[in-house]
């Protein structure tokens, strides 16, 4: 590999693991708590060396929440894909979501239920890349609603995420895993309700 490659290939991955752990460290204290001094000492880095991946906070921000939502994507989305379109990937999306979150998919709790609520009332674009992500998972669970028949699609998507949401800080304050088998309980019984 000639040398160019191995650098901008190292420079990637280096990159790519000061994200991982922007992800883990928004979940617990927000992106307001992420510095570049913060990760600095995380990874062990200089902070000009961090700098050099991220030209300010606001960047550092905003690429934290693309790559949470890149996380987001390959634990809850890609793995259902092969699943027909409707109530089956409907309920497998949940499903993976609620796992997502009860394996520790994040150290802090979900990344998107914590920063939503740090920055709901922040304008610019970390807020806004942040309702983006939201609108496009709540777009998803709506179009999936929509194709399982569900009379509502987009009440049922509000509801589908207000009880993974109330798992999650349900269970962030209660360290009760029975909360995942409450949340499925109400999914299975939201999707029987509405396909009577």
């Amino acid at each position: 590999m000639p040398q160019a490659a191995a650098t901008a290939a190292k420079g990637a991955a280096t990159r790519a693991a000061i994200l991982d752990r922007a992800i883990d460290l928004a979940s617990a204290e927000g992106l307001e708590g992420l510095t570049i001094g913060r990760l600095a000492a995380e990874m062990e880095m200089s902070k000009s060396g961090l700098f050099g991946h991220f030209g300010s906070k606001e960047e550092l921000q905003l690429a934290t929440v693309e790559a949470a939502a890149l996380r987001f994507r390959r634990a809850v989305i890609d793995p259902v894909l092969t699943i027909p379109d409707g109530a089956d990937r409907l309920r497998a999306m949940i499903d993976a979501y609620l796992d997502h979150i009860d394996v520790g998919g994040y150290s802090g709790g979900c990344f998107w239920g914590s920063t939503a609520a740090e920055m709901d009332d922040r304008l610019g674009p970390v807020r806004d890349a942040i309702a983006a992500a939201l609108d496009a998972w709540l777009a998803e669970l709506e179009r999936q609603a929509g194709l399982a028949g569900l009379a509502h699609p987009d009440l049922a998507a509000f509801e589908l995420y207000s009880v993974v949401m109330g798992a999650n800080l349900r269970y962030r304050l209660s360290k009760d895993r029975q909360v995942f088998d409450h949340a499925r309980a109400s999914v299975d019984r939201l999707l029987a309700e509405a396909t009577k």
